[in-house]
């Protein structure tokens, strides 16, 4: 019996938040969502979230630990607009009201398997020195009505920004009818065959 061409393929991305690295702050959170273009769709799972608060210890090296996980699948028809994951992290300023401490932004891996990325994280900066300190007296300071417009970039080149911490987020990659519908995503190897008869590659790249 001939198996009919699929007319979608399927991204799945497990994996979680593990932690970041913000010398000068602690009692954080992340907020995560995903963007991705307009030929994808989540089909299971959850597209944005939010985790704990954490703070720091000295077992942890004076990082941030979430540990928080995530697990979304996607269906398309083109690689084209590929996922990013998003994350953005709050917590307290001296007042304690809850600021903006990082927007960051990472493409979900291309290949399956096993894979670790490090965000590098940034904040919007006031424009005078007045913003600044008003922002500062009246717990205000700038950041996105919308977080997504990190993955866009348009609009980004006008906005002064300022290097802050890092994000780490660990994901595992599978993905099924990609090389059935033309696009090779690596080498076939050994590590591959166990998933043929479900049609998902869980190939990891070295």
């Amino acid at each position: 019996m001939a198996t009919s061409n699929p007319s979608v393929f399927l991204l799945t991305v497990n994996g979680q938040i593990e932690g970041a690295n913000f010398p000068e702050y602690d009692d954080l959170y992340c907020k995560y969502c995903f963007v991705y273009g307009h030929d994808w769709a989540p089909t299971t799972g959850l597209e944005e979230g939010i985790t704990q608060i954490t703070r720091k210890n000295s077992q942890s090296s004076h990082r941030l630990i979430w540990n928080f996980p995530l697990e979304t699948t996607f269906k398309s028809t083109n690689p084209s607009g590929w996922p990013q994951l998003v994350v953005s992290v709050y917590g307290p300023d001296a007042f304690g009201n809850d600021v903006v401490r990082g927007y960051g932004a990472t493409h979900v891996p291309f290949t399956p398997g096993q894979h670790t990325r490090t965000i590098p994280m940034f904040v919007p900066e006031p424009t005078w020195r007045l913003q600044k300190f008003t922002g500062w007296l009246l717990g205000r300071r700038p950041e996105y009505t919308d977080p997504k417009v990190v993955a866009q970039g348009e609009g980004r080149e006008v906005t002064r920004v300022r290097s802050q911490g890092f994000v780490t987020v660990s994901f595992h990659i599978m993905t099924k009818d990609m090389k059935k519908m033309g696009y090779d995503i690596g080498p076939s190897s050994p590590a591959n065959t166990a998933s043929v008869t479900s049609g998902w590659s869980t190939e990891e790249q070295q």
